[in-house]
């Protein structure tokens, strides 16, 4: 089946630029009804979310579990305060869920879980399983003749973990065209600089010796990410018999000036002020991304 997807003229860019601010200023406030959050690396992997969701993914809130919709696989899964406002924001679950982001007897915690959460595949916790699970529902979906993509939102801090490059071989092995991992790479983890604790650059080429297409973009760039994903699709489509990775180099904390490449947002709380900083922050961002969209596009 040949691809078919709608224009990405300058209103599509625009469109996703204001659901992307949407969504961040939507984490920061769950950050705040929940008290805390891994905020940095929800805010690096936001755009692609967005763009999966409200561009390429075939998903259906009346029919959650429809057999041939598309999987996302968050894998790198402490993002879930991003995450899950995003589901939220989709239709998912109420709003009123989200307000008691992981306080006691909420359904949505700081990892997902897919027996309580709408709209999510798979539970996360540990990390380093994203892609091995999407290895699982590429198969499935082939052992049962069902057609989908399976997507899988992994981090560079994730990427030491060695399950990730067997599930990459494995992927490569069964031509699993249909699969697609999306890296962020922000360069930070949880305890510091990931070169400074354990260096996995260059991801690009590590993931083109394990077999898969790679396309290296900016990760904060609609642009790129459409014509990434895109080639992606297009390459199952016409029967393509290679994984694809898309290695998005992007910022922890985008968005928001004080938490903007410091590994110490991994993490954190806000208080009044930071609020109130951050959301002036993400004002000033909108308007440079829309302005280069009005520029590029």
């Amino acid at each position: 089946m040949p691809a078919n997807f709608k224009p990405f003229d300058k209103n599509e860019w625009l469109r996703l630029e204001k659901k992307a601010d949407e969504l961040r200023r939507f984490t920061i406030q769950t950050a705040v009804w929940g008290g805390s959050g891994h905020l940095g690396g929800s805010m690096s992997a936001m755009d692609a979310m967005t763009i999966l969701y409200h561009r390429f993914m075939k998903v259906d809130v009346k029919e959650p579990n429809m057999a041939d919709r598309d999987r996302f696989i968050l894998s790198k899964g402490h993002c879930a305060v991003g995450y899950a406002p995003l589901l939220v924001d989709y239709g998912f679950m109420p709003v009123d869920e989200l307000k008691i982001f992981n306080l006691t007897g909420a359904k949505i915690g700081m990892h997902l879980d897919c027996n309580k959460v709408v709209g999510v595949d798979c539970s996360t916790g540990s990390l380093g399983h994203g892609i091995s699970l999407a290895v699982g529902f590429a198969l499935a979906g082939r052992v049962n003749g069902i057609d989908y993509m399976n997507y899988v939102l992994t981090g560079d801090g994730e990427l030491n973990e060695g399950s990730n490059w067997e599930a990459a071989m494995s992927a490569a092995q069964f031509k699993l065209s249909n699969v697609v991992v999306l890296a962020d790479l922000n360069k930070c983890m949880i305890d510091g600089r990931v070169d400074d604790e354990m260096k996995v650059e260059p991801v690009d080429k590590k993931f083109e010796a394990f077999g898969f297409n790679v396309i290296r973009v900016d990760g904060h760039n609609f642009k790129e990410l459409n014509d990434a994903i895109e080639a992606a699709i297009k390459n199952h489509q016409d029967g393509g018999d290679k994984p694809t990775a898309i290695c998005m180099d992007t910022y922890k904390g985008e968005g928001v000036d004080f938490m903007k490449d410091n590994y110490l947002w991994h993490y954190g709380s806000l208080d009044e002020e930071m609020v109130k900083n951050a959301y002036a922050s993400l004002d000033k961002y909108y308007k440079e991304r829309c302005d280069r969209a009005e520029k590029e596009a």
